[in-house]
């Protein structure tokens, strides 16, 4: 039987750069945390079926004749086509012009002239015959456990407020409301021409749409703002333009605008497994996740982020020892204890739901190498190694030197017992290679001779310990495979004609994919403290391609890209993971893990085809 929770894939994603929504085919907000992205959810139907939503749309249906994006913008257009007529519905988080400060979400960055309005704007136009429109919007905040309690506001049904726990939020709209119980809702018939809109507002004095024109002036602003951004971008005249510039704009969305940080995901504990425990909260920024987004941006030419980005970085606290943790908030607080919300039942039965990460005080030592590579390309970039990264460069190789010999949890943040994981040592090798490089711009020659002496210490013990059969492997003590070893291809560990490097490629490709795509590893063979199978992983698809093409098997690398963008949602969107066997898309959604890796796997291709235009 269909399951009442909608599938992953389906959802579409609204993104105001501060916070954002997922909106199911019948028009429901099933998902939104206010006001910003780790915040807990007002509307929280995506895991739990009662925990509230917010749905416009025609009264009685359920499946829209067509849903497909504003082309170059996060701004949802939705078709219905009824029995008596045809309605769009337009949907977005809306941005405007900035006007003094942000006291919702306040910025520790430059504010831009074009920020968030803290507004979630739906519109109505019925385009022929008559259509009857529904409203009904349902709170529960704080995931699921408090339902809103309305007031209507003023004499004319056009206004209500909902308190609980965090903050009021406010619902306006051209159509007439009435309360029932913890719900209200409306419903008009709207004639060929005829429009209609609602409002949902949690900015500064509740602030909203004053009519149906102001509403869809509001979405021409934030039409604007999101195509004046993506002009901004590297013009693309290939045949993948249009997924690159979709995960361009899901990755802008998943940039909290106020400090640069980046979330790794819109959402908490949708499952690597059906019914299972691998659920996580990934609304929280990744060390490593710096790297790839600094070499999409930059790539795409984007500067202006990847230089937020980057001061982010500048401005997180160390360890004791200098170090960095491997994850952050997206404000750079570091305490992200993990809890479990019980009340909520989980996606599809899937528990617990957790919010936090019990992962961010783990030890893993391939966070040096992603945040040296990060200041070693945005060095490269801007052509000047700002004064306030060199005292972070000095620190994460004091650390890399130091920790590279000691096991850890690994780049999946295994839950089992410590490891000499391959991918780890191949990230300190990576630190102690960029910081040499980022010496020798400095003009320090003898820090630069040193670092440069323990890149090749490392290198040698990766070569003794880590390869079987001319393989590299998991980690010390293994013969299994793992696909974190294809950053060896990606971060230049080993030349592209290497036949270490080209074997291990070639083994992952057959010997670590289901249907094509690839897993992290085989769960039965590896201690990760956790139970029950999980998906092929997207990124590590997306990997395989990049690392295909360096190699040189560009036919085998163009193959597996065509493959993994015909899985994309309808929308052009990915999750985390691929269930091979059910076609059905698994884990947080939209993964900007899984965009990032898209957008340096298409560049690689392009990169492949151009270059004899070159020769």
């Amino acid at each position: 039987m269909p399951s009442p929770f909608t599938p992953i894939a389906d959802y579409a994603f609204l993104s105001d750069c501060h916070t954002g929504a997922l909106v199911a085919p019948d028009g429901s907000v099933d998902w939104l945390c206010v006001p910003r992205f780790d915040a807990p959810s007002v509307f929280g139907s995506l895991l739990d079926r009662g925990a509230g939503g917010f749905r416009f749309g025609p009264f009685g249906l359920n499946v829209p004749a067509t849903r497909a994006y504003e082309p170059g913008t996060n701004t949802l257009v939705t078709t219905w086509h009824t029995a008596t007529g045809w309605v769009e519905v337009r949907d977005a988080l809306t941005m405007g012009t900035r006007e003094g400060e942000d006291t919702v979400t306040p910025h520790t960055r430059p504010p831009v002239d074009v920020d968030a309005d803290h507004l979630l704007v739906r519109t109505a136009r019925c385009l022929e015959g008559q259509v009857e429109v529904e409203l009904t919007c349902e709170p529960v905040f704080d995931y699921g456990r408090t339902a809103g309690e309305w007031a209507l506001i003023g004499e004319s049904r056009h206004a209500a407020d909902a308190t609980g726990a965090g903050p009021t939020v406010r619902l306006t709209t051209s159509m007439a409301l009435g309360i029932e119980g913890t719900r209200v809702r409306a419903r008009h018939v709207l004639a060929a021409g005829e429009r209609a809109y609602c409002a949902l507002s949690w900015a500064e004095d509740l602030a909203s749409p004053v009519d149906v024109d102001d509403a869809e002036a509001r979405l021409v602003a934030t039409k604007r703002f999101w195509r004046d951004w993506l002009g901004r971008a590297r013009p693309i005249d290939h045949r993948f333009r249009s997924v690159i510039e979709r995960s361009a704009l899901a990755i802008k969305g998943l940039t909290y605008m106020p400090t640069g940080a980046t979330v790794a995901a819109l959402t908490t504990s949708l499952p690597e497994t059906p019914g299972g425990e691998r659920n996580w909260d990934y609304r929280y920024t990744w060390m490593r996740d710096s790297t790839f987004t600094l070499q999409a941006l930059h790539w795409l030419d984007l500067d202006w982020e990847a230089d937020e980005f980057m001061q982010f970085v500048a401005d997180l606290e160390a360890n004791e020892d200098g170090s960095l943790q491997i994850m952050y908030g997206i404000d750079g607080r570091r305490d992200l204890t993990e809890s479990t919300i019980d009340e909520m039942s989980g996606y599809a039965g899937a528990r617990p739901v957790r919010t936090g990460n019990g992962a961010f005080d783990q030890r893993q030592n391939d966070v040096y190498g992603a945040v040296l590579d990060s200041i070693l390309l945005h060095t490269r970039r801007s052509r000047r190694l700002p004064r306030r990264l060199w005292p972070i460069v000095q620190a994460q190789a004091e650390c890399a030197t130091k920790a590279w010999r000691s096991p850890d949890q690994g780049i999946w943040e295994a839950r089992g017992g410590p490891q000499h994981y391959v991918s780890s040592k191949l990230m300190c090798w990576v630190a102690m290679d960029r910081a040499a490089k980022l010496a020798e711009i400095r003009g320090d020659a003898d820090l630069e001779t040193r670092w440069r002496a323990t890149a090749d210490e490392i290198h040698d013990d990766i070569m003794e310990h880590g390869v079987r059969d001319g393989v590299l492997r998991q980690h010390y003590e293994t013969d299994s495979l793992d696909a974190s070893t294809l950053l060896a291809a990606l971060f230049g560990f080993l030349p592209y004609e290497d036949d270490v490097l080209r074997a291990s490629v070639l083994a992952i490709a057959e010997d670590l994919t289901e249907h094509g795509f690839v897993l992290r590893y085989r769960t039965d063979e590896t201690d990760d403290g956790l139970s029950g199978k999980e998906g092929t992983f997207l990124i590590c698809s997306f990997w395989l391609v990049s690392a295909l093409a360096i190699i040189g098997e560009e036919q085998r690398a163009r193959d597996l890209m065509e493959k993994l963008l015909r899985v994309a949602s309808p929308l052009g969107l990915f999750a985390e993971e691929f269930d091979t066997d059910t076609g059905r898309h698994l884990g947080n959604f939209p993964q900007a893990f899984s965009h990032l890796a898209l957008i340096e796997a298409a560049a690689r291709i392009i990169l492949a085809e151009r270059l004899p235009e070159f020769a």
